[in-house]
C-alpha cells in the first residue's frame, strides 16, 4: 500500500512503545490502573486517575442498584473470582514453531498460560464468567506477534505447511464469542496478535488519506493523527482498546458516525493476507467501477478469510469547534419524535444519543458526592425547576446527549436547528456540562460490569438497527419479553432492562439494550443469561430489527442467520469460504464458516 505522489506525503515516526500506565487487565475490562471498588463507607469508588469519575465517591450508586434489582447487594457478600481457572496445556506443533523461529524473534512467540487464555476470549458475559468461575475450554496454544506484513505472509505459509489454525486478534473487545476456540479443534491454534503492527505508514493531507497498519489501537490513531492536524473521526465505545483491523473485520460503527461515517464509509482500501496470497490494490481512488469489489468481502469477515494488515482511510481536518449539549424530554416517546424530525429536517450533530428513563436514572446514580452546600442547593434548585415548574415526571423523563463538531458556522447552525426541533417536542436544554459528562461516562462505566459480577450481578449489552416505524414497538416488545421470561422462571428480584438510541439514519436507528440481573442462588447464571438474551434477540427479529448493527455475528448469533438470509445466501458464503480457504487455515469458525 505505497503512495505514488511522494512529494506531498508525510511519513510519521513509529509510535512510542506502550508505557506501563497503558497496561491492560487480563481478567476484566480496561486498563490495569482503573477499577471500581467499595470504600470504607460502603460507597462505590473508582480507583485511578484516568477518567472524570476516577477517585470520586458515588454514594447513590449502591442504593440505586438495590432499589432497581430488588436485591440485597452487599459489599461483604462477595462471589470471589478464581481467576485464572483451569488453563489447558498447549498442543503445539514443534515443526510449526521451528519454522516460525526462522523469521520471528523469541519475544514474538508466547506460550504463557494467562496470555493464551486472554487471547481465547472477548468480553461477553459468558466468557468473563467462565474465566473467573468455571473454565473457558479450548484456547490458543501459542500467541504470535508479527511486526510486518512480510512476517504475516510467512506465518500464513507456515500454517498452511503444518496444518495450523490461525485466529487474528486485535484488541480482544468483541462481544460475539468471535475469539472462542472450537473444542473439537485438534490442530495447533495460533492467535495472531496484530498490535505490534501499529504504525501510521503515511499521511496525505492534500488528498486527505492515510495508510495505517491494522493493529493500531483507536486511542493511538487519534493521538498520532492529531499531531498532524487531522482525525479519522471513528470512535466506537471501545476506541481505547479496539483496533483498525478489528473495526473492519466486524464492520464497526462509531459514536460520531453522523459526521465521519461508519467504518465502511471511511476505508478506501484494505490489505489482507489470505490463504492464497495477498489481497491488495495499486491505488485508492475516490470511487471506481471495476467489477466485483473484493475488498468489500473483508468487511464483517470476522477473521474467517484472512488477516487484515493495513488500510487506507479517509481523514478530516481537526474540527475547529467542539461543543457538548444535552436536552431533557418529558418521555422517551417525545425524545424519539425529536430524533425522527432531526434526521429529516437538519444536519444532526456528530453524536446524538437518547437514553430511556431507567438509563437516565442510572446516570444520576453515578453522580459523585456533592462538594459543599452550594452544590447541593444548585442541584435541588435544578430538580425543582425541572419537576415542578416544567412538570417533568422523574419516572418518565429522559435525556439526549449531544456532541457538535465542525467549523463555528456549522456548529452554530446545527445548534439552532436542533434546539428549535427539540423545543417543538417539549425538550428543555440541560446544558453543555451534562452533555460532556454523558459522553465521557461511556468510557468509565464500561468497567462496572466486571465489578458487579463479583457481587452476584451479571449484565451485558446487545444492539440492533431497525426502521423508524418499528423502533418504539421493538423497544417495548424486547423489554416486556425479558421481564415476562424472567418472572416466569421465578428468578430473584427484578431484571434491569434499559434501552438507548445511539445512531440515527434517514431510514432508522440503532438501539442499544442493557440487561442484567441478580444471580445469587441461580445455578449456571451465565447460561441463564444467554438463554434470555437469545429470547430478546428472537423478539428483536420478530419486531423488525436486524441481527446486529455493529457488534457482528461471531459464534454467539450464528444460529439466527437462517432467519435473516436465504439458503442461497448462506450457501454462497460457505462456498466462498471453501474456495478461498479450503484447508480452513483461518479457523475461527465465526458465522459457521469453518469449511466443514
Amino acid at each position: 500500500m505505497t503512495h505514488k505522489d511522494q512529494a506531498s506525503i508525510i511519513y510519521p515516526d513509529a509510535p512510542p512503545a506502550p508505557s506501563p500506565a497503558e497496561e491492560e487487565s487480563l481478567d476484566v475490562w480496561g486498563f490495569r490502573d482503573t477499577r471500581f471498588d467499595f470504600n470504607e463507607n460502603g460507597h462505590v469508588i473508582i480507583h485511578g486517575s484516568r477518567y472524570e469519575l476516577s477517585g470520586k465517591e458515588l454514594p447513590r450508586f449502591l442504593p440505586w442498584v438495590r432499589e432497581v434489582l430488588e436485591c440485597d447487594v452487599n459489599p461483604r457478600n462477595i462471589n470471589a473470582p478464581s481467576y485464572p481457572t483451569t488453563i489447558p496445556d498447549p498442543q503445539v506443533s514443534s515443526a510449526f514453531v521451528n519454522d516460525l523461529k526462522q523469521f520471528l524473534r523469541p519475544d514474538q512467540l508466547d506460550k504463557a498460560g494467562e496470555m493464551r487464555l486472554r487471547h481465547g476470549h472477548g468480553h461477553t458475559q459468558e466468557e468473563m464468567y467462565s474465566i473467573k468461575y468455571t473454565r473457558l475450554g479450548r484456547i490458543p496454544d501459542i500467541v504470535v506477534y508479527p511486526e510486518s506484513e512480510a512476517e504475516v505472509v510467512n506465518l500464513v505459509e507456515a500454517a498452511k505447511k503444518h496444518g495450523v489454525s490461525l485466529i487474528p486478534y486485535g484488541g480482544g473487545t468483541n462481544v460475539t464469542d468471535a475469539l472462542r476456540c472450537d473444542t473439537r479443534e485438534q490442530r495447533t491454534i495460533a492467535s495472531v496478535d496484530m498490535r505490534r503492527m501499529n504504525r501510521i505508514l503515511w499521511i496525505d493531507r492534500t488528498n486527505m488519506m492515510a495508510c495505517i497498519e491494522a493493529g493500531a489501537v483507536g486511542r493511538n490513531i487519534m493521538r498520532e493523527l492529531e499531531k498532524y492536524g487531522v482525525t479519522m473521526g471513528h470512535e466506537p465505545d471501545s476506541v481505547e482498546f479496539s483496533t483498525l483491523g478489528g473495526w473492519i473485520a466486524t464492520n464497526a460503527s462509531g459514536m460520531k458516525k453522523n459526521r465521519y461515517g461508519n467504518i465502511e464509509d471511511l476505508v478506501l482500501d484494505v490489505g489482507v493476507v489470505t490463504a492464497s496470497g495477498k489481497l491488495e490494490r495499486t491505488s485508492a481512488s475516490p470511487r471506481e467501477s471495476v467489477g466485483l469489489d473484493l475488498r468489500r468481502l473483508i468487511f464483517g469477515s470476522e477473521g474467517t478469510l484472512g488477516i487484515i494488515t493495513a488500510a487506507v482511510i479517509k481523514i478530516f481536518p481537526l474540527p475547529g469547534v467542539q461543543k457538548y449539549g444535552s436536552v431533557l424530554f418529558p418521555t422517551f416517546e417525545h425524545g424519539f419524535a425529536f430524533m425522527y424530525d432531526l434526521a429529516r429536517e437538519a444536519t444532526p450533530p456528530a453524536s446524538v444519543r437518547l437514553v430511556d428513563n431507567l438509563q437516565f436514572r442510572f446516570g444520576l446514580a453515578l453522580k459523585p458526592k456533592s462538594q459543599g452546600m452550594l452544590a447541593d442547593l444548585k442541584s435541588k434548585a435544578e430538580r425543582f425547576f425541572v419537576t415542578t415548574v416544567k412538570g417533568f415526571e422523574p419516572g418518565k423523563m429522559v435525556a439526549c446527549t449531544l456532541v457538535f463538531e465542525g467549523t463555528s458556522a456549522e456548529v452554530e447552525q446545527q445548534q439552532r436547528d436542533l434546539y428549535r426541533i427539540a423545543a417543538r417536542h417539549g425538550g428543555m436544554k440541560a446544558g453543555a456540562e451534562n452533555g460532556r459528562r454523558g459522553y465521557q461516562l461511556t468510557f468509565s462505566i464500561a468497567y462496572i460490569r466486571d465489578f458487579l459480577m463479583n457481587y452476584y450481578i451479571i449484565a451485558e449489552s446487545f444492539e440492533t438497527s431497525v426502521p423508524w416505524s418499528h423502533a418504539l414497538a421493538l423497544c417495548e416488545n424486547v423489554k416486556r419479553r425479558l421481564v415476562d421470561e424472567y418472572q416466569r422462571r421465578g428468578l430473584p428480584g427484578k431484571p434491569f432492562v434499559s434501552a438507548r438510541v445511539t445512531q440515527i439514519y434517514p431510514t432508522g436507528v440503532c438501539i442499544y439494550f442493557y440487561f442484567g440481573f441478580y444471580y445469587k442462588g441461580i445455578p449456571n447464571p451465565q447460561e441463564v443469561y444467554l438463554e434470555l438474551e437469545n429470547m430478546a434477540r428472537d423478539e428483536i427479529l420478530k419486531s423488525g430489527g436486524s441481527l446486529s448493527h455493529h457488534h457482528g455475528v461471531g459464534k454467539l448469533r450464528r444460529a439466527f442467520l437462517p432467519r435473516i438470509m436465504s439458503e442461497t445466501a448462506i450457501r454462497w458464503k460457505h462456498e466462498l469460504k471453501k474456495s478461498l480457504d479450503p484447508a480452513n487455515i483461518f479457523g475461527a469458525g465465526n458465522q459457521g464458516l469453518d469449511a466443514r
